[in-house]
């Protein structure tokens, strides 16, 4: 055989090898891309995954047996296992509220447990032995007023045993002119008004004798 002849099988074997190398690595690579796509996801570190929105929770230092609910509170009421007729009712400004079933029914001047108890009357015609919870989510039927030189002017909402002192500090404190002697508390009953003096100082000291207890719909006016 020729010395070309030898030259152009050797020639043709190494392209030959060459296209081969050539097809082997673009199948490992299709291989690789394919068992990268098919790997799952990771999954949201904590730091990524979207935060969960608290519950809301009922109204701290409620009685249920006692406290009597009024116009504009927040009410929290649970049938069980009958999740469309539970949930969060305004009380509106008649003191009325609206369920499915039962229509309009009176809120206002009735405590939880007397309310719960209306509702499951009421509902004995649909369902048998309802089971019905009623709990305050938001008291704001229950406020006092601020008015003069205070921090922030105008509604406070009441907590139970609320005094004049601490409705201040919720208001904001006294402002750096307010004339601590000569506080007072107006308050409305049986259509008169009365003007209750209120020594700040003496409160400030822990004095039981400067104590006045706060009724809802007071004003304390911070001269």
């Amino acid at each position: 055989m020729s010395k070309n002849g030898s030259k152009s099988r050797v020639g043709g074997d190494r392209m030959r090898f060459f296209q081969a190398a050539v097809v082997v690595a673009a199948l490992s690579a299709t291989g690789f891309a394919q068992e990268t796509s098919q790997k799952p996801e990771a999954a949201p570190s904590a730091q990524t995954a979207p935060a969960q929105q608290p519950a809301a929770s009922p109204a701290t230092g409620v009685d249920n047996a006692r406290y009597i609910i009024g116009s504009d509170d927040s009410l929290s009421i649970t049938v069980w296992k009958e999740p469309t007729l539970s949930g969060t009712l305004p009380v509106r400004p008649d003191g009325m509220i609206s369920m499915a079933l039962i229509g309009d029914l009176k809120a206002a001047g009735r405590t939880p447990m007397q309310l719960a108890d209306d509702i499951s009357g009421k509902l004995k015609k649909y369902i048998q032995e309802p089971n019905v919870s009623v709990a305050v989510m938001a008291v704001n039927s229950q406020r006092v007023f601020l008015i003069g030189e205070v921090g922030h002017v105008g509604p406070v909402a009441m907590t139970p045993g609320m005094s004049p002192l601490q409705a201040i500090a919720a208001g904001g404190g006294l402002s750096p002119y307010a004339n601590s002697k000569k506080i007072y508390i107006l308050r409305n009953e049986g259509g008169k008004q009365q003007k209750i003096p209120y020594n700040y100082k003496q409160a400030l000291k822990g004095d039981d004798s400067a104590t006045v207890m706060l009724k809802p719909g007071d004003t304390i006016v911070v001269p």
